[in-house]
């Protein structure tokens, strides 16, 4: 893939180009107990799920662009709603499309792309 703008997806990490410049991985685990799931940025905690009613998420630390921040919680919450849900990849692949286009981030094009850079 290649643009100024996308998601690249390599198994449960994630890589955001916004202006080509590429941020990530963003990935989750399971909490050790696996009650919950803690949200990852390059390998720091930024955020867990324990329930529907308890999200926490916070990426000020590590001073990203407010789209990057905006297209990567979309994305890892699409995500984790998949896993959740049992969902095959594809759907919720097809649901993200739709809440990105939604939220005005139709531009944020995505494939599965492997370890390649986004912008390589």
């Amino acid at each position: 893939m290649r643009g100024t703008h996308g998601i690249r997806f390599d198994g449960s990490r994630f890589w955001v180009l916004h202006r080509r410049r590429e941020f990530g991985p963003f990935d989750y685990e399971w909490s050790k107990d696996f009650s919950g799931v803690e949200f990852m940025y390059r390998d720091q905690k930024f955020g867990e799920y324990c329930s529907a009613e308890e999200i926490f998420a916070d990426l000020k630390q590590f001073a990203l662009p407010m789209r990057v921040v905006e297209v990567a919680c979309l994305t890892i919450g699409m995500v984790l709603y998949g896993v959740l849900n049992g969902l095959p990849e594809t759907l919720w692949k097809e649901l993200l499309r739709q809440r990105l286009d939604e939220s005005g981030f139709e531009r944020f094009d995505f494939g599965d792309e492997g370890p390649e850079r986004l912008t390589g």
